[in-house]
């Protein structure tokens, strides 16, 4: 959909990659990498975002892989000075919650039997999370993992997913499991929830 705002799908992935970690510089192989787009369209967006002033150079030292010392490397990161850095901010937030509602969509349709689907992490800005979605149910494993790497690739970052079988999540949650307590304690979305009062972790 951005594609038609900004008119370039490797645009778009550079800026959703910049925007989801706006103080971190970025090397262009990685940028590469990462948007999983060719170098030389890499740096050919790089070199347009830098002319409107959204994009700056930063300078380095690297390790040589020889060991042997340091070089000064090119990094690029985003400029949160540039005249429409919250305009642009709030229109790629509001992409991502359409993303996230089409992989939603998708998942209740193809990824099995869902019981209980949370965001976390990512999606609800919980730093200390330890996962972005936890999903408990007999899943269709293959067709989940798919939905969620296609995700990843729209959102240009990776994503930390937890499943369980209605069993075990049962099981952690009577013992007041860790890791479910603090995922219950932080801040998260409900998306399906068929254990209803089994909710609170009893401890």
């Amino acid at each position: 959909m951005l594609e038609h705002f900004f008119g370039s799908k490797t645009r778009v992935k550079l800026l959703q990659l910049f925007f989801a970690s706006p103080e971190r510089p970025f090397f262009l192989r990685e940028l590469s990498r990462l948007a999983e787009t060719q170098l030389n369209a890499v740096r050919r967006e790089i070199a347009r975002l830098e002319l409107v002033g959204l994009i700056r150079q930063v300078e380095r030292d690297i390790a040589l892989a020889t060991g042997a010392g340091f070089e000064r490397a090119k990094f690029y990161a985003l400029n949160t000075n540039f005249f429409l850095f919250g305009e642009l901010k709030a229109l790629l937030g509001k992409a991502q919650l359409l993303q996230e509602q089409a992989f939603i969509d998708s998942l209740k349709k193809r990824g099995g039997d869902i019981k209980l689907l949370l965001l976390t992490g990512t999606f609800s800005g919980e730093e200390k999370a330890d996962t972005d979605i936890v999903l408990v149910g007999a899943l269709k494993y293959a067709a989940v993992s798919k939905l969620i790497r296609d995700l990843e690739k729209s959102l240009g970052k990776s994503l930390r997913y937890t499943f369980m079988e209605p069993k075990e999540f049962e099981e952690r949650n009577e013992i007041g499991d860790v890791f479910l307590y603090k995922i219950f304690q932080g801040k998260h979305f409900v998306v399906i929830d068929e254990f209803h009062s089994s909710w609170t972790p009893r401890r």
